[in-house]
């Protein structure tokens, strides 16, 4: 493709709203593009516009499936009229185009689609190349959910990921778990609170105990400590009235140290220890739980990917890097959970989900190169890999026989 086509297909997925939702009219149009140039496709349709979308390329010359994912949907815009440029219209200024997703991640989908149309017509993929994306990941993962139970991921050799890291190479991430903490009490007028059972005030006395309650988590090798947060709460209806009813919901980013299921174990002995001790009565629920992903650095795909980045990025420093931002492959992983993960994308990470989000231009472009080449270079790492399990597997053969 040319620069101009390039860029249009990204200006395009932009102008398409999938505001937490939508993804069907987007994986139309991937669809669309996919058909001209003859590349397979499915879509996996649900919830009316919801979808998700399955493509390969690839001339199976090995058992090798590499995996490249991208989710289609972006946050919600709360106010339009706070943007300087129109959140949904991809204005270019500069080396600059902004929109709602630009960053996260439609920018990094894009470069999926042309680098998967380029190869396919290069026919340079011995082996099978998998595009996947994917509905709803900024909320609750609906179509990776959906996609693992459908074993898209159980034989993928790696996976690539491409949301925003502005061309760095992101090896591990925490996972993200959330919940929401009900607390029940008993009304009374606010002149006798003696009478009731102050729900809000159970949730203080959670929310003070949630302060220390991971100090004893372990330090992860990788990601370090675990971190944590109260973001929401709400309760009681009227000010003259003891509330008997009230709530509060929190995001936990779990380690390989100390994992989904210990935190949960750890926010539910706390929740216990205050309902036994006060009068207080207060139950725990479990909204979303993505794992934590780790790969080690010094892994031959991440070391490929570093590589490719570094000759794509022209002008800048690439090195290796973690986050703390949950991504689609903590639901992939359950399916395949030795299978090594890279997340690689273009710019710009920091303005991801804010006002006048934007990408550049010049990211988008050496992200593109940076997908094509991890592509080549990891078939054909895969290719000498099996000529020479091949060639060994040919010699015990030619011994054996030479010894019979």
């Amino acid at each position: 493709m040319r620069k101009d086509e390039q860029l249009q297909v990204l200006k395009d997925l932009i102008q398409i709203n999938t505001e937490n939702g939508n993804e069907l009219e987007t994986a139309t149009y991937i669809g669309r593009l996919f058909k001209a140039h003859q590349i397979p496709y499915r879509i996996d349709r649900f919830d009316n516009n919801r979808a998700n979308l399955v493509a390969e390329i690839g001339l199976k010359e090995t058992d090798d499936v590499l995996g490249i994912t991208g989710h289609q949907d972006t946050v919600n815009v709360s106010d339009q009229s706070a943007w300087t440029h129109a959140p949904f219209a991809a204005e270019v200024a500069g080396d600059k185009l902004y929109g709602r997703g630009a960053a996260d991640m439609k920018s990094g989908l894009a470069a999926q689609v042309i680098a998967l149309i380029e190869l396919h017509e290069q026919r340079e993929i011995k082996g099978t190349l998998r595009f996947i994306a994917t509905a709803g990941e900024e909320y609750g993962t609906p179509g990776a959910n959906r996609l693992l139970a459908q074993g898209v991921a159980d034989d993928l050799s790696a996976l690539l990921v491409g949301e925003a890291t502005d061309g760095q190479v992101v090896y591990a991430h925490s996972g993200s778990l959330n919940y929401r903490i009900k607390s029940y009490g008993q009304s009374a007028h606010s002149a006798r609170p003696a009478q009731g059972v102050n729900a809000i005030s159970g949730l203080l006395q959670f929310a003070a105990e949630e302060k220390a309650l991971f100090y004893q988590a372990p330090s992860d090798p990788i990601l370090g400590a675990v971190r944590h947060s109260i973001t929401v709460i709400g309760g009681g209806e009227q000010v003259n009235t003891i509330p008997d009813y009230a709530e509060l919901s929190g995001n936990v980013r779990p380690t390989q140290s100390f994992d989904n299921q210990q935190v949960i174990a750890l926010i539910q002995n706390a929740i216990a220890q205050i309902n036994q001790q006060t009068t207080y009565h207060l139950e725990f629920e479990l909204i979303h739980s993505f794992r934590p992903v780790e790969t080690a650095p010094n892994n031959s795909f991440v070391k490929l990917v570093n590589q490719a980045a570094a000759d794509a990025f022209v002008g800048r420093k690439v090195g290796l890097e973690i986050t703390n931002g949950a991504t689609d492959a903590s639901v992939f992983i359950k399916g395949n959970p030795t299978m090594p993960v890279v997340i690689l994308g273009p710019d710009e990470k920091a303005v991801s989900h804010q006002v006048d989000e934007y990408t550049t231009l010049s990211g988008f472009y050496q992200v593109i190169a940076a997908y094509e080449d991890v592509a080549v270079k990891y078939f054909k790492a895969a290719s000498r890999t099996d000529r020479l399990a091949r060639s060994a597997a040919d010699q015990q053969v030619h011994s054996a026989r030479q010894a019979g």
